[in-house]
């Protein structure tokens, strides 16, 4: 028979509760800025070209919407709590590669 000791709900370590909430804030980063990185060419370049432009495109910029959910999810991870550095990251990030992807089907 083995020596256990139960352990009750009081002793259990506190602290636990809110890593939850950082992978959710992250994605809504995510998704904030994959908005905000949509409507970036659309300011540099104006409506009726951009709009016309990825009306054909549109798929590949449809599959940057998970991947920025999961960038604004991968540094709420990696910087836990501190939320300025995580929005910063991940918007920059996300930005650049909306922006890359724009640059490389246009051939700009």
């Amino acid at each position: 028979m083995q020596n256990v000791t139960q352990l009750s709900v009081s002793k259990r370590p506190r602290g636990r509760e809110d890593d939850r909430t950082y992978p959710f804030m992250g994605a809504i980063a995510g998704f904030s800025f994959y908005w905000l990185a949509f409507v970036v060419p659309i300011w540099v370049y104006g409506s009726n070209t951009t709009l016309f432009f990825m009306l054909y495109t549109w798929p590949f910029f449809l599959a940057l919407m998970p991947a920025s959910v999961l960038i604004g999810v991968f540094f709420s991870v990696i910087f836990k709590g501190n939320m300025t550095l995580m929005v910063l990251c991940s918007g920059a990030v996300i930005v650049c590669l909306f922006w890359l992807v724009f640059s490389l089907i246009t051939g700009w």
